[in-house]
Parts: C-alpha cells; structure tokens; sequence
C-alpha cells in the first residue's frame, strides 16, 4: 500500500484495495457458499459442481482482476467488473435451476426470510459466518435461496459500482489524459 501511495505522485493513482470492497467480500462468501453447497447438494463428477465453482471463482477474481487494473485502464477495470457481474448472473441461474428441478420454491422479495437476509447483509464486514446458519441450513430450499439472495446484492452492487466507474471516466479520464496532463505540467516547469 505504502508503494501505491507514492505513485499517486505520478500519473497511475492509487489503485487496488478491492478486500475493502463490500463486492469483493460478499463474492468471497458466495465462492465459499457454492465450495459447500455443491459438495453437499451434488454427486461427486456432475459438471455441474465445476461450472458453479467457476462462475462463484470468475466472480470473486475479476473483482480482484479490476481492481488491479484500475490503475493504468479504467476502460479494462469496467470490463472485468462487468464479467464479475456476468459470472454471478450465470451462478445465480444455477441455483435457480436447483429449486426448480428440485420443486423448491424461489422466494420472493416479501419473504419472511428474504427480510433476515437484509439484515445480515447490512452487518458491516460480514463474512461466511454472518450467513452460515442460511447457508448451511438442513433445508436446501433455505441454503439455495440464501445464495440467490447474496448474489442478487453483489450483483446490484457491480451494478452501481459500474455507475460509478463511468461516471468517473467521464469526469476524470483515463490514463492517456493523465498522462499528457503530467507531460504539459512538466514541460511548463522546465520552461519557466
């Protein structure tokens, strides 16, 4: 972190910092959740456990991957925010697919359950405890529903964060006008 600081002397801003972000540690807890539900909910060699394990992991890393990158690309940092939320979208409609072939219903936004979720997603620096009783719960119903709910905030979340991230695009630029700013600032000093 100190050599990100001294940087933002430069033209690359300070940049990573993604375990601060709420998107980073929610996908880590739905990476751990879908790591537990597939073993639990699914014979040993169904491609279906790698394909949830990839998409919760895709999620999860290109927050990472974006964050990253965020230094020197801001058009790569949107990208790969918007392939996390693709990821999560893709997980989200296999845990759908869970219920509905398994007769379980989805639950919808007036949910007795759907309530305690907003709860917990509201306790700051929440983390695999905060859900494990949902998540790890006897009734798969409650376990699949409880991932959809998590995924459904991250997802609103990437949602804004990419607002966010264009919003600042536009007011600021991108690595290019930074560039060419420090370059005129330097020219100027060694004029004068």
């Amino acid at each position: 972190m100190k050599e990100e600081k001294e940087n933002n002397k430069g033209f690359i801003p300070v940049h990573g910092g993604y375990r601060n972000l709420i998107t980073y540690q929610k996908s880590e807890i739905i990476y751990d959740g879908t790591i537990y539900f597939t073993k639990r909910f699914f014979q040993k060699y169904d491609r279906t456990i790698d394909q949830m394990v990839q998409a919760a992991r895709s999620g999860k890393q290109n927050i990472v991957e974006a964050s990253m990158a965020s230094g020197t690309s801001k058009e790569m940092e949107i990208k790969l925010t918007n392939v996390a939320r693709a990821s999560l979208e893709e997980l989200l409609i296999d845990y759908e697919d869970f219920l509905r072939t398994n007769k379980l219903p989805k639950w919808d936004k007036d949910h007795k359950l759907v309530a305690r979720l907003r709860e917990l997603n509201k306790i700051p620096n929440a983390n695999y405890e905060t859900f494990k009783k949902a998540i790890e719960n006897e009734s798969p119903e409650i376990c699949a529903n409880a991932m959809i709910g998590l995924i459904k905030v991250v997802s609103y979340l990437l949602s804004k964060q990419i607002k966010t991230l264009e919003t600042a695009f536009i007011n600021e630029g991108g690595l290019k006008e930074r560039m060419t700013k420090v370059r005129i600032e330097q020219r100027r000093k060694n004029t004068n």
